[in-house]
């Protein structure tokens, strides 16, 4: 396969995050944590953890995951599942009572 039909099939899994103050710290936890797993996942390129300040008391969080495939992104989603149930976490629960205002989408390369 070559280098342009490689980069076609990649999908990047951008999510913004704007995290109060209060809440940073717990939620870059909870998103290292998550991070540590995708990072030994079949089809896992690379990540990038992002972070600037925002509006007064408010920082933006942006985290990017390269994978090799669309096929590699649903097994890598059941693994990140499994360890939230393992561990009682509520990733939408989470980001409610914290106050964090979230966007979450796919992207390919173009």
């Amino acid at each position: 396969m070559d280098q342009n039909a490689s980069k076609a099939q990649r999908i990047y899994r951008v999510d913004r995050f704007t995290v109060p103050d209060g809440a940073r710290a717990e939620f870059l936890g909870k998103v290292l944590q998550t991070h540590e797993l995708l990072r030994v996942q079949p089809g896992f390129l690379q990540d990038m953890l992002l972070a600037q300040p925002a509006a007064p008391g408010e920082h933006n969080v942006i985290t990017i995951v390269e994978w090799e495939s669309e096929a590699a992104i649903a097994p890598a989603k059941a693994k990140v599942q499994a360890m939230h149930a393992q561990a009682n976490f509520n990733p939408q629960e989470l980001i409610a009572r914290l106050g964090i205002k979230a966007d979450i989408a796919n992207y390919r390369h173009i």
